[in-house]
Protein backbone atom coordinates (compact mmCIF):
# COMPACT_ATOMS: atom_id res chain seq x y z
CA UNK A 1 0.00 0.00 0.00
CA UNK A 2 1.24 3.39 -0.93
CA UNK A 3 -0.65 6.59 0.51
CA UNK A 4 0.04 9.91 -0.31
CA UNK A 5 -0.63 12.97 1.99
CA UNK A 6 -0.78 16.69 0.59
CA UNK A 7 -0.42 19.66 2.54
CA UNK A 8 -0.01 23.93 2.03
CA UNK A 9 -3.08 24.66 0.64
CA UNK A 10 -5.10 27.69 2.20
CA UNK A 11 -6.56 30.95 1.47
CA UNK A 12 -4.34 33.65 -0.16
CA UNK A 13 -5.18 36.85 -2.02
CA UNK A 14 -4.61 37.44 -5.50
CA UNK A 15 -0.83 37.87 -6.61
CA UNK A 16 -0.03 35.90 -3.76
CA UNK A 17 1.62 32.76 -3.44
CA UNK A 18 1.35 28.96 -1.77
CA UNK A 19 3.76 25.84 -1.92
CA UNK A 20 1.98 22.73 -1.78
CA UNK A 21 3.68 19.60 -0.95
CA UNK A 22 2.80 15.91 -1.20
CA UNK A 23 4.67 13.36 0.50
CA UNK A 24 4.26 8.99 -0.28
CA UNK A 25 4.51 6.77 2.37
CA UNK A 26 4.24 3.22 2.39
CA UNK A 27 6.06 0.03 0.60
CA UNK A 28 7.52 1.83 -1.89
CA UNK A 29 10.41 0.61 -4.82
CA UNK A 30 10.32 3.56 -6.95
CA UNK A 31 8.32 6.54 -8.01
CA UNK A 32 8.18 7.12 -11.70
CA UNK A 33 6.13 9.77 -12.57
CA UNK A 34 4.38 12.34 -10.04
CA UNK A 35 2.05 15.11 -10.58
CA UNK A 36 -0.84 17.64 -9.37
CA UNK A 37 -4.26 17.67 -10.41
CA UNK A 38 -6.85 20.00 -9.45
CA UNK A 39 -10.73 19.99 -9.52
CA UNK A 40 -12.84 22.92 -9.51
CA UNK A 41 -16.75 23.17 -8.70
CA UNK A 42 -18.70 22.25 -11.24
CA UNK A 43 -15.47 21.09 -13.09
CA UNK A 44 -13.70 18.16 -14.42
CA UNK A 45 -10.31 16.73 -13.13
CA UNK A 46 -7.58 18.74 -14.63
CA UNK A 47 -3.82 17.50 -14.98
CA UNK A 48 -1.81 20.84 -13.62
CA UNK A 49 2.10 19.72 -13.49
CA UNK A 50 3.89 16.26 -14.00
CA UNK A 51 7.50 15.28 -12.91
CA UNK A 52 9.05 12.52 -14.21
CA UNK A 53 11.22 10.89 -12.03
CA UNK A 54 14.24 12.41 -14.16
CA UNK A 55 12.87 15.71 -13.85
CA UNK A 56 11.35 16.47 -16.89
CA UNK A 57 8.51 18.50 -16.29
CA UNK A 58 4.84 19.70 -17.76
CA UNK A 59 2.49 22.12 -17.16
CA UNK A 60 -1.33 23.13 -18.60
CA UNK A 61 -1.17 26.20 -20.43
CA UNK A 62 -2.75 28.09 -17.87
CA UNK A 63 -0.22 27.91 -15.28
CA UNK A 64 2.77 27.95 -17.25
CA UNK A 65 5.20 30.54 -15.76
CA UNK A 66 3.56 30.84 -12.31
CA UNK A 67 3.97 27.33 -11.30
CA UNK A 68 7.13 25.09 -10.77
CA UNK A 69 6.80 21.48 -10.49
CA UNK A 70 9.74 19.81 -8.41
CA UNK A 71 10.48 16.39 -6.29
CA UNK A 72 12.16 15.06 -3.50
CA UNK A 73 13.69 11.62 -4.37
CA UNK A 74 15.10 10.77 -1.19
CA UNK A 75 11.73 11.74 0.45
CA UNK A 76 9.44 10.51 -1.91
CA UNK A 77 8.04 14.13 -1.91
CA UNK A 78 6.53 16.35 -4.51
CA UNK A 79 6.10 19.89 -4.30
CA UNK A 80 4.29 23.00 -5.84
CA UNK A 81 5.39 26.34 -5.72
CA UNK A 82 2.22 28.38 -6.77
CA UNK A 83 2.92 32.12 -7.51
CA UNK A 84 0.89 35.10 -9.32
CA UNK A 85 -2.54 33.24 -8.06
CA UNK A 86 -5.39 34.08 -9.15
CA UNK A 87 -9.40 33.78 -8.40
CA UNK A 88 -9.32 30.76 -11.25
CA UNK A 89 -6.95 28.68 -9.45
CA UNK A 90 -9.54 28.58 -6.54
CA UNK A 91 -9.89 24.44 -6.30
CA UNK A 92 -8.86 21.34 -4.70
CA UNK A 93 -5.36 19.85 -5.84
CA UNK A 94 -4.45 16.46 -5.61
CA UNK A 95 -1.26 14.57 -5.58
CA UNK A 96 -0.74 11.42 -8.26
CA UNK A 97 1.82 9.20 -8.46
CA UNK A 98 2.92 5.87 -9.71
CA UNK A 99 5.82 3.37 -9.76
CA UNK A 100 6.97 -0.08 -7.84
CA UNK A 101 5.72 -1.42 -4.30
CA UNK A 102 9.13 -3.41 -2.95
CA UNK A 103 6.32 -6.75 -3.72
CA UNK A 104 7.91 -5.25 -7.66
CA UNK A 105 3.79 -4.44 -8.35
CA UNK A 106 2.87 -1.13 -10.10
CA UNK A 107 0.87 1.23 -7.67
CA UNK A 108 -1.34 4.21 -8.97
CA UNK A 109 -2.32 6.58 -6.05
CA UNK A 110 -3.75 9.76 -5.48
CA UNK A 111 -4.23 11.79 -2.47
CA UNK A 112 -7.12 13.10 -0.68
CA UNK A 113 -6.51 16.78 -1.46
CA UNK A 114 -5.61 20.20 -0.33
CA UNK A 115 -7.80 23.20 -0.67
CA UNK A 116 -6.42 26.17 -2.33
CA UNK A 117 -8.65 29.55 -2.58
CA UNK A 118 -7.70 32.92 -3.72
CA UNK A 119 -9.73 35.21 -3.15
CA UNK A 120 -9.52 39.17 -1.81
Amino acid sequence: QVQLVESGGGLVQPGGSLRLSCAASGSIFNINAMAWYHQAPGKQHELVARITSGGITNYTDSVKGRFTISRDNAKNTVYLQMNSLKPEDTAVYYCDADGLTRSYTSFGSWGRGTQVTVSS
